[in-house]
């Protein structure tokens, strides 16, 4: 690794990690545009965010729970299904070709972006008497 490359990377973290704890946002969407930005493949790219994003959600649902914020048992029934599904997502993202797998995740990060941008427009403030 270059030092540029060590340097970016450090910065990913600590940016992800703060965008992490403001919007409670995935891994997947901060980490693996940048790191493809970095040279790594997109399945590299994907399985390097898979464990990088382990300890900076612990972190956070951990401050979360401080607050009250976190539930417990939803947190423990989607992270439990889930795994399976990791398991299946692992299976079918090394039998994809590449290139179709990279235009599959700018789908998803269009797809998520729009429908955040819809729930926006249509809903109120969820707690209009603050300013």
């Amino acid at each position: 690794m270059t030092g540029w490359t060590i340097a970016a990377a450090l910065c990913l973290g600590f940016g992800a990690g703060l965008l992490s704890g403001v919007f409670g946002v995935g891994g997947g969407i901060l980490f693996v545009p940048t790191l493809l930005l970095l040279g790594l493949g997109q399945v590299e790219a994907s399985a390097t965010s898979l464990l990088a994003i382990v300890p900076t959600a612990a972190v956070g649902a951990w401050r979360q729970r401080t607050y009250g914020n976190l539930r417990v048992r939803a947190a423990a029934l989607v992270g439990g299904v889930s795994v399976l599904g990791a398991e299946l997502g692992v299976q079918a993202a090394t039998r994809i070709d590449e290139s179709l797998l990279r235009r599959l995740f700018g789908v998803l990060l269009l797809t998520v972006a729009a429908q955040l941008a819809i729930r926006t427009l249509r809903q109120g403030r969820r707690y209009p008497d603050e300013a």
